[in-house]
């Protein structure tokens, strides 16, 4: 995890009219050789099928195999990485090569940001795009510092991302510039 200097004044840079961050996780690419390993066993048993124990076994075998390893495979892949973007009315998050899952949040339905500097997958019950009752909606991939969105219906919104005191600084910049709806809802 990377240390990033703290500023003290709230006033003191002009927020910038795009930020983006992004936050990556190493360990995953093990997993996606573990999920290629299984489908290349699947071609392996495909393509070498001389089993005495009939034909049932080799095709369960061999759909098996590179079943689970796609699952592993394109599961792991997806949640390499994660890239953050947030903009003059809205915040989008993209996980993985493909940009998918993705979540666009709009500024509007934003009541704050918070920083919180430790998130853990065993918090959240594993990698990837999770959800607990207690706890919200998070991207997890990787632990460390995360944005954490309180939305105005109550729901809240984690994501892990290097520099994610920056990105609720911005966020909150934002939320200050955003007009107010009057007590009539008009």
């Amino acid at each position: 995890m990377r240390e990033y200097p703290r500023q003290e004044g709230q006033g003191a840079e002009p927020l910038p009219e795009t930020w983006t961050g992004r936050a990556t996780n190493r360990v995953q690419w093990l997993l996606a050789a573990a999920g290629a390993g299984c489908v290349a066993l699947g071609v392996q048993l495909a393509v070498d099928s001389n089993w005495a124990s009939g034909v049932t076994a080799l095709l369960m075998s061999v759909v098996g195999c590179v079943a689970a390893g796609l699952l592993i495979l394109f599961g792991t892949l997806a949640f390499v990485h994660v890239a953050v973007r947030v903009d003059g009315d809205c915040l989008e998050v993209r996980c993985g090569h493909m940009g998918l899952p993705r979540r666009r949040i709009e500024l509007a339905h934003v009541v704050d940001a918070d920083f919180v500097p430790r998130v853990t997958p065993r918090q959240w019950g594993g990698w990837g795009y999770r959800w607990r009752p207690e706890m919200g909606t998070a991207v997890v991939v990787r632990r460390g510092e995360a944005l954490v969105l309180k939305l105005g219906d109550g729901r809240t919104f984690t994501v892990t991302v290097d520099d994610a005191e920056s990105a609720v600084r911005v966020i909150r910049g934002r939320l200050l510039l955003l007009p107010k709806p009057n007590a009539a809802g008009v």
